[in-house]
């Protein structure tokens, strides 16, 4: 058994120094099972056994292993061991054409978000502190970097760097990209793969035009998120059916089943890393259902990982695009790590799509700054986004550690909930109470949003809550914001 175990392990091919073995263990692993060299069900030997057989610690192997049963890629269960993940066979699906419809005849989506009504109790002129989710720490951005970074750029760009260029973005920044979302996200991706757009507004844009030419008449979404995202897919023409909620997250399996009322999703817009605003991850079966979904149905994932560095107590859980890169569309932004003025996202496309993606994006505009992707590209390739990422964890870290002891100080009935990761957590207040305490807030100069304006109008309302973003503010307001919330609250 001894010397099966270190076949096992030479066959990973691992580089078993510096600092990052676990990564290296995690990547190895992966690669192994994309590439069938770990078939399906295949038992994995016990963290001690292939600890020793490595030479590494046993908790680097069990984290590692850990990392990719919540990334679904293994399963563990008491009693079988750790074992390679079973995965729906792929199969090579016919792009989707479009059915003929009566004249007239609109396509099915749902209605489109219906806007909260505006507060209408006497308050301040404008709010004192603003605690909306959605934005960093403006305030922190790394101005004197940037700047290097964009003097090194300019100096060292070739003169064509300033003409329109390739609609998918200049090579430099999509080949520093492919190499760091490798790195730190766990996306299988190469540089041609990857379209550059301005923001994740617009590469949803892009990449709903190219499902509707496919024939797509109906994307999927969750029962919580930006309204603006459903209302983009449904303002080109595709319908949005909402999947069912509940408190492991969202119901994929419901995207084959009745509760979508006779819709047939040929793609799904997911937050699978940190759910957009409830905070949860979205659990290893789920992950591997969303995927097997995908591969037997021709359809798509649509993955938002718009937070994905920013995980406090563990390592960030992977990319759902890892699972199957032919099957998921990965989008990713800088506006969360370094500030959506900017305006700089990515996509990393399958092979089927990447062609048609870029003609799109190409037919429309080029939209995203050149000096701006090649300072981005040096940013990234001298480690500084790196640390500044580290950076800014420690300093959210701290924030939401505050946030956490300032409410069980100030209301201890309050429950915070996902705060694992991201930029923002969610209060959760006693039922009916939500609108009340948005007009107080109102009152006293403080800027927050409620669970219910993030709920699409067809789900029920069964939470009530408040969405509160501890990035937004510069350090300098940041207790002041806090003061303001413990006041609020019940």
């Amino acid at each position: 058994m001894a010397n099966e175990w270190a076949t096992f392990g030479s066959d990973l091919h691992l580089e078993l120094r510096g600092p990052r073995l676990r990564a290296g263990l995690m990547d190895a692993l992966r690669e192994a099972v994309r590439s069938g060299r770990l078939e399906a069900g295949t038992r994995l030997p016990s963290s001690r056994a292939l600890a020793a057989d490595l030479g590494m610690a046993r908790n680097t192997v069990a984290d590692a292993y850990a990392e990719l049963v919540a990334e679904g890629w293994l399963t563990a269960r008491q009693g079988s061991g750790t074992r390679v993940a079973r995965r729906a066979e792929p199969r090579r699906a016919e792009p989707r054409r479009a059915e003929p419809r009566p004249a007239g005849a609109r396509p099915s989506r749902t209605s489109a978000p219906v806007p909260v009504p505006a507060l209408t109790l006497p308050r301040p002129a404008a709010p004192a502190h603003n605690l909306k989710p959605g934005t960093p720490d403006l305030a922190s951005f790394p101005r004197a970097e940037w700047l290097k970074a964009y003097r090194r750029a300019l100096t060292a760009a070739p003169n064509e760097a300033f003409g329109y260029g390739d609609p998918r973005g200049r090579i430099e920044l999509r080949t520093v990209l492919a190499e760091y979302l490798a790195r730190a996200r766990g996306v299988h991706v190469r540089p041609e793969r990857i379209v550059v757009c301005a923001g994740f507004m617009h590469g949803l844009m892009l990449i709903g035009q190219v499902l509707l030419n496919r024939g797509v008449r109906d994307v999927a979404v969750e029962s919580y998120g930006l309204g603006l995202h459903a209302g983009l897919l449904t303002g080109a023409g595709l319908g949005t059916p909402v999947l069912p909620f509940d408190e492991r997250g969202t119901r994929v399996e419901e995207l084959a089943g009745p509760a979508l009322a006779g819709a047939h999703p040929g793609a799904v817009l997911m937050t699978a890393a940190h759910q957009f605003p409830l905070g949860g991850a979205l659990p290893p079966d789920r992950r591997a259902a969303v995927v097997d979904w995908a591969r037997a149905s021709g359809g798509f994932v649509l993955e938002d990982d718009y937070d994905g560095e920013f995980r406090y107590d563990r390592q960030p859980v992977g990319a759902l695009q890892g699972l199957d890169p032919e099957r998921v569309v990965y989008l990713g932004t800088a506006s969360k790590s370094l500030a959506p003025g900017l305006r700089l996202a990515w996509m990393v496309l399958p092979e089927s799509l990447a062609a048609e993606v870029a003609a799109v994006k190409g037919a429309v505009d080029w939209t995203s700054s050149a000096p701006d992707q090649l300072a981005f590209a040096e940013f990234l390739a001298s480690g500084a986004y790196d640390r500044h990422v580290r950076a800014m964890r420690l300093r959210y870290r701290r924030r939401r550690d505050q946030l956490v002891a300032a409410v069980a100080a100030h209301s201890p009935g309050t429950r915070v909930s996902g705060i694992a990761a991201g930029l923002h957590a969610v209060l959760t207040l006693p039922p009916g109470t939500e609108q009340d305490v948005l007009r107080s807030a109102a009152w006293h100069g403080l800027a927050v949003q409620g669970v219910n304006q993030f709920r699409r109008p067809t789900v029920p309302a069964t939470l009530d809550g408040l969405v509160v973003g501890y990035a937004t503010p510069p350090d300098s307001a940041w207790q002041g914001a806090l003061r303001a919330l413990c006041q609020v609250l019940p």
